[in-house]
């Protein structure tokens, strides 16, 4: 039963406080299977959670809230405002016609992504809002999300067709021409704007539904509120805002929306005030927890098994996305041991693993070069009958490219290829481009605009994401000519795909020069991905000055505590051969943890030889 005192006893010894180690045994095991084989980097980490939030003796078992679809998507966000700069060139005029003269535009971006999103593609979809005026959406038993059938909203027409008008004025002349707003209308057109990723006008519409009392709001709609401004603006307005919403609404799900854009924009230490404040205000749900665990992912892995431990003191209970976040955490360390053990973990607490876990387990198995491990993976997806678990085609299809089968993606796009849903040419178009088959890559895509009625700049870069993958320049700016004619909004993830097109190209200049005019034109926060191409750019050429620029706009933009920007900087200075003077004291102040050693031994190896030569001259005066 106390499985897990041989663990706490050696954290004692290691220095963390009581407070961690005092754990219940409803849930030894998976804290067991997390710290074991752990290296020891897991205990010895800087500050102990229990020293950092608010010390809780309550124990509650609540996994989420009761509103199973009130989630907060934060780990991606587009949205667009039309640019007042000069055009510098075909491809940023282009761009400049794809976005809407809008308000100045300041949004949060993970890093992770993700999902749709930036480095966290792989979790992104695991806890997430769709649409809090309403539930607009089912989930198949194989974990899939799927639309539920629903008449199109005359409301959103009437928003997409006003081209660059206000929302608030577009709606007073459609209720004007006798339309009645309800809430379901309401509903729909704020879940089409956030499919769209129109967060910007979606914004629009929730203050204008707000301001002329059309419809009542309530908790659900004001955290909706929080989240766009988040977006939009900043995560510090959204907090803002919350202070103003009447106390009876300000409620958890409120605050566990600001938490995790809080958690998108890496915020570390406003995300851990956030989360210490909830405590003493909320009981301690999964969902916030999975929060922190995304966060200590990303920045500080040494924190998971605290928030483990946490979670067990309180008996909170855990999630598929909890173990979700374990396994990707323990594949990308290539512990497979350690791995599985959660997975087993899992099965003991009868939870089976949904689709995104057989996902990530393959994707991690491949990773290590685990091969047929991998591929048993995916035929238990599969189910023995792929047309008939014909949902699976779209997360089989990467992967088997991944594996190299081409034959099993030929198997499989067959299945789909006569009338294939847009989900299954998105992923149609990434596996072949990874198997560097364009032209099949490209009939995937025709095949897929043939079906939508209004592409959206997600679907175009499925496909100039191929073409800056293997430096196809010309073609990326025909793409980005096509995007222009169909009218597409462009955000951070158009903007990312643009600028590795040049990067991939050797124009380091020219990507650099779009991403500063996405900047100026307040065309929202860029993907921290986006800024790390160019210092990558610049690192290889060894140019340190640029290098040093795009590394202050990485910390201007908010992507701090993160050791692959100082990496880069440093071989910048490597291939500069020139010393990187007063490196670790930065790396100390920035609080950045980071086995760099070997790097800054070689920028060390200059500095010696610049003094050498100094010293030298002055022995010749």
């Amino acid at each position: 039963m106390w499985a897990l005192r041989r663990a706490s006893i050696n954290l004692r010894n290691r220095g963390l406080s009581s407070g961690v180690t005092r754990i219940c045994c409803a849930k030894p095991e998976i804290a067991r299977c997390y710290l074991e084989n752990c290296n020891s980097g897991i205990v010895d980490s800087r500050k102990d959670l229990s020293n950092t939030f608010v010390h809780s003796t309550r124990a509650y078992n609540t996994s989420s809230s009761s509103n199973p679809y009130m989630e907060v998507r934060t780990f991606s966000s587009e949205a667009g405002a039309k640019s007042s700069e000069e055009q510098t060139d075909d491809v940023a005029d282009a761009f400049t016609e794809l976005d809407t003269p809008l308000t100045a535009v300041k949004e949060t971006a993970s890093a992770d992504e993700a999902d749709e999103s930036m480095s966290e593609a792989e979790l992104s979809d695991g806890e997430s809002i769709e649409n809090e005026l309403d539930t607009l959406e089912t989930k198949t038993d194989g974990g899939e999300r799927r639309s539920k059938t629903r008449a199109t909203s005359a409301m959103f027409k009437a928003i997409l067709a006003s081209n660059n008008l206000p929302v608030g004025k577009v709606l007073d002349k459609w209720v004007e021409a006798g339309n009645e707003v309800t809430r379901t209308e309401a509903s729909m057109a704020m879940f089409d704007l956030r499919k769209r990723r129109m967060f910007v006008r979606a914004l629009q519409l929730s203050e204008w539904l707000e301001s002329s009392k059309n419809i009542e709001y309530k908790e659900n709609a004001y955290a909706s509120r929080v989240d766009l401004i988040a977006k939009v603006r900043s995560i510090f307005k959204a907090e803002e805002y919350i202070s103003k919403i009447p106390e009876s609404f300000r409620g958890e799900i409120v605050y566990r929306t600001l938490l995790a854009n809080c958690i998108a924009a890496s915020n570390v230490k406003k995300s851990e005030e956030l989360f210490n404040k909830m405590k003493s205000l909320f009981p301690i749900t999964c969902f916030s927890c999975n929060q922190l665990l995304l966060l200590y992912k990303r920045v500080d892995k040494k924190k998971i098994a605290e928030v483990l431990s946490l979670m067990e003191r309180e008996n909170v209970k855990m999630s598929h996305f909890t173990y979700q976040i374990l396994i990707d955490v323990k594949g990308q360390s290539k512990d497979i041991t350690g791995m599985e053990k959660i997975v087993e973990t899992m099965k003991s607490k009868e939870m089976e693993p949904n689709t995104k876990i057989l996902l990530s387990l393959a994707r991690n198995y491949v990773s290590t070069g685990l091969k047929d491990k991998a591929e048993a993976v995916l035929r238990e997806m599969e189910g023995g009958d792929i047309v008939k678990n014909r949902w699976a085609c779209r997360y089989l299809l990467p992967t088997y490219a991944s594996l190299e089968r081409e034959d099993e993606v030929e198997r499989i796009w067959k299945v789909c290829e006569s009338n294939p849903r847009h989900e299954e040419c998105m992923a149609g178009i990434e596996a072949w481009g990874h198997l560097k088959r364009i032209e099949d890559a490209e009939s995937a895509f025709d095949k897929m605009m043939k079906k939508l009625q209004k592409p959206s700049s997600k679907h175009f870069t499925a496909l100039l994401k191929i073409y800056a993958d293997h430096k196809m320049l010309e073609k990326g700016k025909d793409l980005v000519k096509r995007m222009s004619e169909s009218g597409c909004s462009v955000g951070p993830l158009v903007w990312n795909a643009v600028v590795k097109l040049y990067v991939g190209s050797g124009e380091v200049e020219k990507a650099d020069s779009i991403l500063e005019k996405a900047i100026k034109g307040r065309k929202g926060k860029p993907l921290c991905d986006s800024f790390l191409a160019i210092l990558d750019g610049y690192a290889n050429k060894g140019d340190v000055h640029n290098a040093e620029k795009i590394f202050m706009k990485i910390r201007e933009a908010g992507y701090t505590a993160r050791a692959k920007p100082y990496k880069s900087l440093l071989y910048a200075y490597i291939n500069a051969k020139a010393p990187a003077y007063g490196f670790r004291e930065r790396l100390k102040a920035d609080n950045v943890d980071a086995d760099l050693g070997a790097l800054l031994a070689r920028v060390d190896a200059f500095g010696k030889k610049a003094l050498t030569k100094s010293s030298q001259n002055l022995l010749d005066v």
